[in-house]
């Protein structure tokens, strides 16, 4: 029987965090990743730095290079902290994000007490640098969002605070997500993926009373 499980086969020596995640993914496609092995992938090969942000370099994958990486979200087979690529095939994404300048960047900080302005259910994230995220893990890095998302507006006002807010890695993805970046569109599929089990059930059920009720 086929092995299903990944394997390291590096030393991977790309310089980028991303660029050996991509190469070890690349090396097990169709095969089952643990979050174990994609830390020791993306630890520094000249430091044995161990990354905070490997998650939202993997998200980047998904996201600027268009690759499809797969997890429990997904795919039923695949358990928490387990993810896929199944082939190399690449979608084609949008254009290159804009990022503030330097200056406009310590505005938005500052205007927002240096913390993630990620709002749910009327409750802001208020995490901040160096903090550890409870929920995803990791040390936090506080990173400049599109208020108006990139796939709508690509040329966001570098200098402009009014257009950006600071948002912790977990609250990037989760955004990124949301949005179709080749239509522009909700990502309705990513939203009900993200959501809870129970949240989950009620669209399920609304799907089959919906569906029942069209002729």
């Amino acid at each position: 029987m086929e092995d299903r499980n990944a394997k390291i086969k590096g030393p991977y020596l790309q310089r980028s965090i991303q660029a050996r995640i991509e190469a070890f993914f690349l090396d097990n496609l169709g095969k089952v990743a643990t979050r174990e092995q994609l830390l020791k992938v993306s630890t520094d090969p000249v430091t044995g730095r161990q990354p905070e942000n490997w998650h939202q370099r993997l998200s980047e994958l998904r996201t600027d290079k268009g690759y499809t990486i797969l997890s429990w979200r997904n795919r039923g087979t695949l358990k928490a902290s387990e993810y896929m690529m199944p082939d190399a095939e690449r979608r084609s994404t949008a254009s290159r994000r804009m990022r503030p300048t330097s200056a406009t960047w310590k505005k938005v900080l500052s205007k927002h007490n240096n913390r993630c302005a990620w709002i749910e259910g009327g409750i802001t994230c208020n995490l901040k640098n160096g903090d550890i995220d409870p929920i995803g893990g990791g040390t936090v890095r506080l990173t400049p969002d599109h208020k108006t998302p990139h796939s709508l507006h690509a040329e966001t006002d570098p200098k402009d605070p009014s257009k950006w807010q600071p948002f912790c890695g977990r609250h990037q993805v989760m955004k990124k997500n949301y949005w179709d970046d080749e239509t522009g569109w909700l990502n309705v599929v990513a939203i009900v993926q993200s959501a809870s089990e129970e949240q989950k059930r009620v669209v399920f059920k609304f799907l089959q009373n919906y569906f029942e009720d069209t002729p």
